[in-house]
């Protein structure tokens, strides 16, 4: 029986390497976008080795957030073939403010009022605000002002919010909360001091229901807790960091080894 062909499109070296190793399938691995078609409903991603040829997929993991990668991620979507996370959430969840909407609409902590401006102009916000524009999801393009901004593209303001940042990550059943941290108003997965801490209940189920709408696997969706104990959803992360914490990481690789298994 011919082996399935697996694509491995972002992950790190290591990560890549260690999931070839603990399955039976052929192995593609692409550290950026790789040259791929879909023809007939089946997926064709260029050889490494080979320029011109074509070799046919059979299941994808995708783990990286790239520029223009929305079309790519579409493409999979279309596809519908197996793809770790889900394809279609991927591109519900990857347009910075159309994916919010999305988010907001499930969760029961999108309660925060909201601004958003469509053409450049001068925006005055009367209390402290943040602004956000663009579609990364890696902490840039965001600003804290009062008073008056020139935006540039289209933006979506919020209001800033005293308390603490965390995020609740799921990779299948299993499930944390991270402390996020930062030496400013900026608080990140990447800090030296972020760090896992006890789950908040009410944050884990919101979170599940947001992870089912989007039909994600692996999920990691940021929150704002105030100072009065008050809950605010700040982002759904369709490709949540797996590296940084050993535990998270070693999760991640072993969930993506069996669900290759299962197809």
């Amino acid at each position: 029986m011919e082996k399935k062909r697996v694509l491995l499109v972002g992950l790190e070296e290591n990560e890549a390497q260690h999931i070839r190793q603990n399955i039976d399938h052929l192995v593609l691995i692409a550290d950026t976008l790789p040259n791929a078609k879909l023809v007939n409903g089946e997926l064709w991603v260029e050889s490494r080795t080979v320029m011109g040829r074509y070799l046919k997929v059979d299941l994808v993991i995708y783990h990286g957030i790239f520029d223009n990668d929305f079309d790519f991620i579409t493409m999979l979507a279309l596809w519908n073939g197996p793809c770790l996370p889900n394809a279609l959430g991927m591109m519900d969840c990857r347009l910075r403010h159309s994916g919010l909407v999305r988010a907001l609409k499930i969760s029961s902590f999108g309660n925060a009022p909201r601004g958003m401006s469509i053409n450049p102009e001068n925006w005055v916000a009367e209390t402290d605000t943040v602004a956000k524009w663009g579609n990364w999801h890696c902490g840039d393009n965001k600003l804290r002002f009062t008073g008056t901004w020139q935006t540039t593209e289209p933006t979506v303001f919020e209001p800033f919010i005293v308390g603490e940042a965390v995020r609740i990550m799921l990779i299948g059943s299993a499930s944390w909360q991270i402390k996020l941290e930062g030496e400013d108003w900026l608080k990140s997965i990447h800090d030296p001091a972020a760090n896992a801490m006890p789950i908040d209940d009410d944050l884990l189920i919101d979170t599940q229901n947001l992870a089912k709408h989007f039909k994600l696997d692996v999920i990691g969706v940021d929150y704002m807790v105030s100072s009065s104990g008050e809950k605010y959803l700040l982002e759904v992360n369709h490709i949540p960091n797996v590296t940084i914490f050993p535990f998270i990481n070693n999760a991640y690789l072993k969930y993506a080894v069996e669900w290759c298994k299962k197809q």
